[in-house]
């Protein structure tokens, strides 16, 4: 016991000694640590070209039709279900078709649509018969 009193009563005085005289340690130290100006750049691969303003095509099977909106499933993908808001010019067209029975539920189609308003300005495709 004697002995490890002697030890401590001589460290103790180093260690207290160590910590008032101690340099801090370079990164703690804000004025020692470069800055970062700037971040990286992301590097573009393949940038997004617009598509001319041309008419998209959507081509599907009715899932819904009236005066004012279609909804299309994609020919390709089920899960692929979009709705088109008809133009004035479609819309009377659809009317026509509704006149003579409409599309149903499963007709396939082709919508030409305005791809910057999503609006649809010609549908093509069969009608099926009326129920």
């Amino acid at each position: 016991m004697k002995t490890w009193l002697q030890f401590a009563g001589k460290c103790l005085p180093a260690i207290v000694a160590a910590s008032l005289w101690s340099v801090p340690a370079r990164a703690q130290d804000p004025l020692s640590t470069p800055v970062i100006a700037s971040v990286a750049v992301p590097i573009i691969v393949n940038a997004v070209k617009p598509k001319p303003s041309g008419l998209g095509k959507f081509e599907g099977f009715v899932m819904n039709a009236n005066t004012a909106q279609i909804t299309v499933r994609a020919k390709g993908n089920d899960m692929g279900v979009q709705t088109f808001t008809l133009s004035e010019q479609a819309s009377a067209k659809m009317q026509q078709e509704i006149d003579k029975g409409g599309y149903q539920w499963g007709d396939k189609v082709t919508v030409l649509y305005d791809p910057n308003s999503r609006k649809a300005v010609k549908i093509k495709g069969k009608p099926s018969r009326p129920l």
